[in-house]
């Protein structure tokens, strides 16, 4: 007989990171189980506490004397399989953070809410019965709505329950003095809620290339034969990746497999849901942070109970508990998207690594511009690497332009757009075809700034600028502070100031003093608020209700225009300025997807890099969409300076209200990775590329090594540090490569 439990308590502390034992009371012997979630009474207040039960004892591994009794079961359990917990141990070892941290990652929803029940009342006599129960309610007063049930009984065995209180108008005192006579039961059956609301269709019937289906072919033989594996798709934009992907998900689904298919973006996910709807119907669904938390629950409910075939969503859908995992594909795999920005800082491709191996499912991973990490990884040989270099329709790469913006300054243009991108847009307009503008950045302007002594206004709890938005309104991008915008420098009190670089909402203005009345649809942070709002905007303009898309980066990932033949870059330059080793990386990416949005139909296209660096590399091979030579550079620049991923690379930063203190404990950390066993190269501390951030002092400190693991263990020596000498009032988050 288990008698006690050991739990994980539900607070995010790394002194508290470690199993404390509690006892079962005899109310409770027999009702709890591992993944259940229970109250415990914590701490010299016993103040009431949620935790996670991760093992059960016959007998306390500490002194009986002191072991408190379990309150109760939670009303927010969740049971989970033991690959839950391995799963987390996983995360938290390789990527940082605490086992309660990692635990609410894997978890299939952080509580249970209320279920839904679905109540059918069932006739339980027979018609001569009914008949006879009938023929009493006409003899006597007011039993109209009595007969009106018994009638719909005897028409049918079951009934909704909500339509006999609603559309008949039948109270539950009527249905309930019919329930006592015998004359039906009330049935309740769970009803899970569905996300997915597209109406199926037809999709259209596409044969495979000989490239795609010799894809396939490799693929299924290898999991025909027991040993799938992990694969690299480097596919040219418009070559038919996702019908790769849909095809590979077939022959899982009919081995009676289940399927996650990862996007970057939930921007992606109603134009992939209605691709795979119509393939696979209603055993399709999605899971994704604009879902309510009982839509959420439920997803992971019909996926446990096997009512789900494929799931589709960013990050959160890798962690849907399918008892017979499959496959995972994972779409524009090198986004950086797929790393989580709170701890555990873990990588969605290295945790489906792990659950590949462990599941035996077969990875796929697809991308025209692929992760350096991933392309290392196939030129090495350590996984294997498909090509796809024609574009399905049968069309061309678009043409693509690069204009030197400094020269479009000189000889007068002082305009946001290029003369190149303006005659083309007039073309397009003229045309009836569509065109998409890329800014990556949201807001009226980048920043504002006097012209006369340089003063940039900048939030005052953040170290960063504050951007203009519409009404004269500042906003700090970062922690949301706003404030009016001054009519004089606050810093020399001139009245020349001024916003300086475009955001979206300017271009959506100005686009339309150059061409009045032209029809324009906005997607960024700001337009995509509410739950619906992707769908809406995506769906308006696949549908022809505006001529021009513009929007930040959620716009040129993965989407499929048929009808838009022009890409306007307005800033090509932004990402280059990033202050890490992968800003050239990032900014071909984001070139090379976003100029490869353009004459994905039937129609040639074209694509304009507005720029300032126009000889940079990034943009000289994305512009070329030459990918190769942009690898063999980048690669080599990778290898000279020992940057991921020829080498490993572990982060470390600290923060703190208090800049003294924060700076000491990154200082104490560097020291202890320099006396370590590893004797590994330390950089640092030194203050964050944002110093100051929602009134946290942040410094970094940069530890390099060939060996990941190497980095695993000084990470675990650290934490060991933090967990007997405690932070101080500091946080510290760790995040590899």
């Amino acid at each position: 007989m288990k008698r006690y439990a050991n739990v994980i308590i539900d607070i995010s502390l790394s002194s508290l990171d470690r199993p404390f034992c509690y006892h079962i009371p005899d109310e409770l012997a027999g009702k709890i189980d591992v993944g259940n979630r229970v109250d415990v009474p914590f701490g010299r207040g016993n103040n009431p506490r949620k935790a996670y039960v991760i093992s059960l004892l016959e007998e306390p591994d500490c002194d009986p004397s002191i072991v408190k009794d379990i309150i109760g079961v939670s009303g927010a359990s969740v049971s989970i399989e033991e690959k839950q917990f391995e799963l987390a141990a996983f995360i938290k070892s390789n990527f940082g953070g605490t086992m309660s941290q990692a635990l609410h990652v894997v978890l299939p929803a952080k509580a249970k809410v209320k279920q839904l029940l679905l109540r059918e009342v069932v006739r339980t006599l027979g018609r001569e019965e009914l008949l006879s129960l009938k023929g009493e309610a006409l003899r006597k007063k007011n039993q109209n709505a009595k007969v009106k049930l018994l009638d719909a009984l005897l028409e049918q065995e079951s009934i909704p329950y909500e339509w006999i209180t609603g559309k008949l108008g039948v109270s539950a005192s009527t249905i309930r003095s019919l329930e006592k006579a015998g004359a039906l039961r009330i049935d309740s059956v769970t009803k899970y809620r569905n996300p997915v609301h597209v109406n199926k269709g037809e999709g259209p019937t596409l044969t495979l290339s000989a490239s795609q289906q010799a894809i396939v072919d490799s693929v299924k033989k290898d999991i025909d034969e027991s040993r799938p594996g992990e694969y690299l798709i480097h596919g040219i934009t418009g070559s038919g990746k996702t019908e790769v992907y849909m095809t590979l998900a077939q022959i899982a689904v009919s081995r009676g497999e289940q399927v996650i298919f990862m996007i970057p973006e939930i921007a992606l996910t109603y134009q992939t849901l209605v691709r795979f709807y119509q393939r696979f119907g209603s055993r399709v669904s999605v899971m994704n942070s604009t879902l309510s938390p009982g839509e959420r629950y439920d997803q992971c409910m019909r996926a446990s109970a096997g009512e789900i075939d494929v799931i589709i969503g960013p990050r959160s859908a890798l962690f849907v508990p399918f008892p017979n995992l499959g496959m995972i594909i994972i779409d524009e795999e090198h986004e950086t998207s797929y790393k989580s920005e709170n701890t555990p800082r873990y990588h969605a491709v290295r945790v489906a690594e792990y659950i590949a191996r462990r599941e035996n499912a077969a990875l796929i991973l697809g991308s025209a511009t692929p992760s350096l990490e991933s392309y290392y990884k196939a030129e090495k040989g350590e996984i294997k690497l498909f090509e796809l270099n024609e574009r399905l329709t049968g069309g061309s790469l678009p043409e693509v332009t690069v204009t030197d913006m400094r020269q479009e300054l000189k000889e007068g243009n002082r305009s946001i757009f290029s003369r190149k991108l303006q005659a083309l847009l007039k073309d397009r307009i003229e045309k009836n075809e569509q065109a998409m503008l890329f800014l990556n950045r949201r807001g009226y302007a980048g920043f504002i700034s006097c012209r006369e002594c340089g003063e940039v206004i900048k939030c005052p709890h953040c170290d960063v600028s504050l951007s203009e938005h519409y009404g004269g309104k500042l906003v700090c991008h970062y922690c949301g502070y706003e404030t009016a915008k001054p009519k004089k420098c606050p810093s020399c009190g001139s009245g020349y100031i001024a916003g300086f670089k475009a955001g979206t909402e300017q271009i959506e203005e100005k686009l339309k003093e150059m061409f009045p009345g032209v029809t324009t649809l906005r997607m960024d942070a700001d337009t995509t608020k509410t739950k619906d709002s992707y769908e809406k905007i995506l769906s308006s303009f696949m549908n022809g209700e505006a001529q021009v898309l513009i929007g930040t980066q959620m716009i040129v990932k993965g989407h499929d225009f048929p009808n838009v033949t022009l890409v306007g870059i307005i800033a090509a330059d932004i990402s280059l300025n990033g202050s890490d080793h992968r800003s050239g990386e990032r900014t071909f990416q984001l070139l090379a997807q976003a100029a490869g949005r353009a004459g994905r139909g039937t129609l040639p296209g074209n694509a304009v890099i507005q720029t300032y660096r126009p000889d940079h590399y990034a943009v000289v091979h994305a512009a070329a969409q030459d990918y190769k030579t942009f690898y063999s550079e980048e690669i080599a620049y990778r290898r000279l300076m020992g940057y991921p991923p020829v080498a490993h690379m572990l982060g470390i930063r600290t923060a703190g209200p208090d800049r003294a203190r924060a700076e000491k404990l990154a200082g104490e950390l560097a020291d202890i990775a320099r006396r370590g066993t590893y004797k590994v190269p330390v950089l640092g501390p030194a203050p964050a590329a944002i110093e100051k951030l929602k009134d946290m002092y942040r410094y970094v400190v940069y530890i390099k090594a060939e060996d990941y693991d190497i980095l695993v263990n000084v990470k675990d020596s650290l934490e060991e540090y933090i967990l007997g000498q405690g932070t101080g009032g500091c946080f510290v988050q760790f995040d590899f490569d």
